[in-house]
Order: structure tokens, then C-alpha cells, then sequence
């Protein structure tokens, strides 16, 4: 980190776990501001860049969309905002791992049906391959 507190990218990148390439991405979309340039051209950072790459990354980690995540910090930087917004935001995540779950559950438990009228044995007959063929389009 420089003296005056400006962070290179790859700085950035590595207090945040953010990659540089990902970094230019959030800019180019204006996700994040661009930053400020040195008399190098190289990007700087400050300690409010990381919070916001931190913020970002934490949220896309929690599986929230790019769109979601504009609205988060729309929210986050907004300090008379209504928690109300936030937390529909939340839940509307909350639903869509919801809808998640269930198609995988029942993935799931269609494979395991498959498996367990499989006998596994050295004749050639297989549930599975049959399946899968009567699937076909």
C-alpha cells in the first residue's frame, strides 16, 4: 500500500479477493466508480474502494445478482434508507434458493430412484441407461 493510503489494483485484488480482471468488469458496468488514476495511469484505490469490493463480494458469494447488488449498495450508501427494501431484496433471495433446493431435491431423489433399481451386477441390463434413453427427445 502506498503512503498515502492509494492501493494499485492488485492490491485492491488481494485485501478483497476480488480479481483485477473482475475489478475492471464492476467498473466498465458502473457497479463501481472508476477509479482514480495515478500520475502512472495505474488505478488507485482507497479504503472505501475495499469496503465496497468487500461489500460486492460478500453479496456475490451469497449468490445475489449483479442487479441485486446495485440495488444493496444503492441501499448501503443511502443512509435514510427503509430497511423494508433491503430485507424484500433478502427474501426475494431467500425464494429463488428455495425454488433452487426443490429442483435439486427432486434431481436428487430421481437419481437415487434410478440408482436403487439399478442392480449393479455384471449383466447389461440398466434402469439408469434405460431411462435416460426413454428421456431422449
Amino acid at each position: 500500500m502506498k503512503a498515502n493510503g492509494a492501493m494499485t489494483i492488485g492490491e485492491a485484488a488481494a485485501r478483497t479477493g476480488v480479481p483485477p480482471k473482475t475489478i475492471r468488469f464492476y467498473e466498465e458496468i458502473g457497479l463501481i466508480a472508476p477509479a482514480e488514476r495515478l500520475e502512472n495511469r495505474y488505478r488507485s484505490y482507497d479504503e472505501a474502494d475495499i469496503r465496497t469490493l468487500r461489500f460486492i463480494h460478500r453479496a456475490r458469494g451469497l449468490g445475489f445478482s449483479l442487479k441485486d447488488i446495485a440495488a444493496l449498495l444503492a441501499l448501503y450508501r443511502d443512509r435514510k434508507r427503509a430497511s423494508r427494501e433491503v430485507k424484500r431484496l433478502a427474501l426475494a433471495r431467500v425464494a429463488e434458493l428455495d425454488r433452487k433446493i426443490a429442483e435439486m431435491t427432486a434431481i436428487r431423489n430421481t437419481i437415487a430412484d434410478l440408482a436403487a433399481r439399478c442392480h449393479g451386477n455384471n449383466r447389461p441390463d440398466c434402469p439408469i441407461l434405460d431411462e435416460l434413453e426413454a428421456a431422449a427427445p
